[in-house]
C-alpha cells in the first residue's frame, strides 16, 4: 500500500459522472446495508438543483466526498463519506468547511443534517464544528434507529467584500 500523504496533499473538486461509481462504493463502505444509498437514492441526490457534491482527492484516487443541498435559507449535509485509507487526516473536516462556506456564499444561514444516535465517531466530528442537537427523529435508520438532527448556523456573508 502506498504511504499516506498529509492532509495538505488533498485537494477538493466538484463531482463528474464519471466519479459515480466509487462514490457508490465509499458510500457502502462507510455505512451498513440499509443506511448506505442505493444506486437510485445517490444519483437523486447528486441531480438536485440545489445540491452541491464536493470530492476530495489525492492524485487521481478519491478520499471522500460530502453531498449538500439548499432548503430555503438553510444547507442541509446528505451525507459526509471519508474512504477508510483517508481517516484521521483531516479530510472530513476539510470537505465540511467547504461545503458550509459554499452555502453561506448562496445565503444560507445555518446548516442541518441527521446522524445516527449511535454513531459515536460522527456526533463527535460534528460537536467539534459547532453543530448542537436539536431534535430526535425517532426510527429515522431501517425504520429502528433514531437519528439526532443537529443544526450549525453559519456567518452572514452578506457584508464580505466584493457582496
Amino acid at each position: 500500500m502506498a504511504a499516506l500523504r498529509r492532509t495538505s496533499d488533498v485537494q477538493l473538486r466538484a463531482y463528474e459522472p464519471r466519479d459515480f461509481d466509487t462514490l457508490y462504493e465509499i458510500d457502502h463502505s462507510c455505512f451498513p446495508r440499509g443506511i448506505a444509498y442505493s444506486k437510485r437514492m445517490l444519483r437523486y441526490f447528486l441531480a438536485i438543483p440545489t445540491g452541491t457534491c464536493l470530492l476530495a482527492v489525492d492524485g487521481e484516487q478519491i478520499g471522500g466526498f460530502i453531498l449538500g443541498e439548499m432548503v430555503g435559507l438553510e444547507g442541509h449535509i446528505v451525507t459526509l463519506d471519508v474512504a477508510e485509507a483517508f481517516r484521521r487526516r483531516g479530510v472530513g473536516s476539510l470537505l465540511l468547511n467547504a461545503l458550509e462556506n459554499s452555502v453561506a456564499r448562496h445565503g444560507a444561514q445555518a446548516m442541518i443534517l441527521e446522524t445516527a444516535v449511535n454513531n459515536d465517531a460522527a456526533i463527535a466530528l460534528w460537536k467539534r464544528h459547532g453543530y448542537s442537537h436539536v431534535g430526535v427523529l425517532r426510527r429515522y435508520y431501517l425504520g429502528k434507529v433514531h437519528a439526532l438532527q443537529m443544526r450549525k448556523s453559519l456567518p452572514s456573508t452578506a457584508f464580505d467584500a466584493g457582496a
